[in-house]
């Protein structure tokens, strides 16, 4: 005797339960808010966000904070750093790996090294962005910045917040010191884009932004925070018989077009997918694009282009330049591309009438894929197997959705 056929109804339960396990099993965590519970790490707080450095915690997961309270950061702000190597500092106090209060005493052989957001984001030289954590027994764990002659020079005092194996907060007696770290960095006004960029693989572009006059607008918009989208070389030269045919107005519209008047690190910009506006951005001329997650790559999409980021060429707060693969081309001056035409209903296949018909262009009768086809001859009314496939997609779509929204 043959099993009954699982119904519909059965299979939706099924769905919704394997629904239920693909529940994530960490909690997003926002540092700011759990920070925010603490007055004493008020001033460690505001500068974790002044830094843009409270963004990139809130999108890592496995990292640990090492916070310190409103008395310990006025040894670092008595020495007046700019905001660019008070970052650096700051960074040096977000480990990349996860230290719970158990496992800050059960390190192997009681020492080890750990990198921190200043190793991880390439700003530290060497091995100055790592941190040594020892254990120091009777319940101290002493903690040093690598490039610091192995002076600990802060202890733990107590764990602030932890969430398993995803976020640590932990309090640290003072701000670590490092030479490396505490390094003046340039001021913006001392930092020359288009040398910049010409040294970095993008001189084609960096060419263009000074001939084309817009060199003005990206340096009056360095001091509040710049980020540039800068298309390689081998790019910008493929480009340049359309770029010819512009009128001068229209060259700096194209060029202020790959510049966004807010500094955006790529944890940012992974986290605010959407449209976003550029320095060309006037009134009427919205001279946007949308900035799309795609796996790990982080693309750009115009109405005629779409470019995706291949790496960074500098990260220095207030200043950030990206490399993208191609040019980004603004719908405002180049015809976008056109929506491709609704395919003809699944079985409603033309008659050829004539030899003739033979000669009509392909895209206006596009194939149906074999899947398809076999999806169709079964049916999805009969009760059968496909009745019961499309409720388990559409339950676990939904489902889906909701889970990684």
């Amino acid at each position: 005797m043959k099993p009954a056929p699982l119904l519909p109804a059965a299979a939706a339960a099924l769905a919704l339960l394997l629904c239920l396990s693909l529940s994530p099993a960490v909690d997003a965590h926002n540092i700011t808010r759990i920070l925010a519970k603490y007055p004493e790490f008020s001033t460690f707080n505001h500068y974790l966000t002044t830094t843009h450095l409270a963004a990139e915690i809130n999108r890592r997961l496995t990292i640990t904070v090492l916070a310190v309270d409103n008395g310990a950061m006025n040894a670092i702000l008595d020495k007046h750093l700019s905001v660019g190597t008070l970052k650096n500092v700051l960074s040096l106090h977000v480990l990349v790996d996860y230290f719970g209060t158990k496992k800050l005493h059960q390190i192997s052989n009681g020492t080890t090294l750990t990198s921190t957001m200043f190793q991880a984001t390439g700003a530290a030289a060497g091995t100055s962005g790592y941190i040594n954590i020892t254990d120091l027994k009777g319940g101290k764990v002493g903690f040093g910045a690598e490039d610091n002659g192995a002076d600990l020079n802060a202890v733990f005092v107590k764990s602030v917040a932890e969430i398993a194996y995803n976020i640590s907060v932990l309090q640290i007696s003072q701000v670590l010191t490092s030479p490396e770290a505490e390094a003046p960095t340039p001021s913006p006004s001392n930092l020359n884009i288009t040398a910049i960029l010409s040294k970095q693989g993008c001189k084609s572009f960096a060419d263009l932004i000074s001939a084309s006059g817009a060199l003005k607008t990206f340096d009056d918009n360095l001091e509040g925070g710049l980020t540039i989208f800068c298309a390689s070389d081998a790019a910008v030269s493929a480009f340049m018989p359309k770029y010819k045919n512009l009128t001068a107005a229209k060259k700096v519209s194209f060029v202020l077009y790959h510049g966004v008047p807010v500094y955006q690190s790529l944890q940012m910009l992974k986290s605010n997918n959407g449209v976003m506006n550029t320095l060309a951005t006037d009134g009427a001329s919205k001279y946007d694009f949308t900035v799309q997650n795609d796996g790990e790559d982080v693309k750009l999409k115009t109405k005629v282009v779409t470019a995706t980021i291949t790496g960074t060429v500098i990260d220095q707060d207030p200043l950030i330049v990206y490399k993208i693969d191609k040019v980004l081309q603004p719908r405002e001056l180049f015809k976008a591309v056109a929506d491709a035409p609704a395919p003809a209903p699944k079985g409603s296949k033309k008659k050829k009438a004539s030899p003739s018909a033979a000669d009509e262009p392909a895209a206006d009768s596009p194939e149906e894929d074999p899947a398809d086809q076999t999806a169709d001859s079964n049916g999805v009314g009969g009760g059968g197997l496909s009745g019961v496939r499309v409720v388990v997609s559409v339950v676990l779509g939904l489902c889906l959705s909701v889970v990684f929204l």
